[in-house]
């Protein structure tokens, strides 16, 4: 106890109360959708805002809609949020081929988005896989990045001598889910998963 003052209980915090659901609908729809040409697909991204660009990064199987509170809520305190669904994911392209799933070719979307809105660097946030491509975007066009904020996944390097799936599989078994899906299969090709699929196969792992 401080003398002459109660000590603060968090418990006792009084919050904010929930929006109504018509309340929310209406938020929801001051998000606005647009589609770009970046580096020869078409990427869906959902944006509000002006000022500096906060670019979101969302991770499996995730789309824009994972950031959509971060969307309003930096949007009103003088930010131009932005978040796409990547390459595969939601509204954007998925090329058929998965030699077109790199982190190159990921990285190279997000350059030209950035490029397209117009700006020289972005606030990166980034959570999940969008974790992992967020250190690659660093490492390639580090002047692109004014600051990054990375949820969940930290920088990892890669073993000089061991692939990362084959050190996954060591580590968690044939079970793990990123083992799983490097099986392309006719599972794999008829499922609502079928682009993320495609994904896992060259993002960890460049030939």
């Amino acid at each position: 106890m401080i003398k002459g003052k109660q000590r603060l209980n968090p418990f006792q915090i009084e919050l904010a109360p929930k929006l109504s659901l018509t309340a929310r609908r209406k938020e929801m729809e001051e998000i606005a959708h647009r589609t770009v040409e970046v580096n020869g697909i078409k990427m869906h991204i959902a944006e509000k805002g002006e000022g500096p660009v906060v670019l979101f990064l969302h991770g499996f199987p995730e789309l824009w809609y994972s950031w959509r509170h971060q969307i309003l809520a930096l949007s009103s305190q003088g930010y131009h949020a932005v978040a796409p669904d990547l390459r595969g994911y939601g509204d954007t392209e998925a090329p058929a081929s998965i030699s077109s799933y790199t982190c190159f070719h990921i990285v190279g979307d997000l350059v030209a988005l950035i490029d397209s809105l117009g700006v020289d660097q972005v606030f990166l946030v980034a959570h999940d896989w969008g974790a992992i491509i967020g250190w690659y975007l660093c490492m390639f066009r580090p002047e692109k990045i004014k600051a990054y904020v990375c949820l969940s996944v930290p920088f990892l390097r890669r073993h000089p001598n061991v692939r990362t799936v084959d050190g996954m599989r060591a580590v968690y078994g044939d079970d793990y889910y990123i083992c799983r899906f490097q099986v392309y299969s006719s599972f794999s090709t008829t499922t609502v998963f079928n682009f993320p699929f495609r994904f896992f196969f060259f993002f960890l792992y460049v030939k």
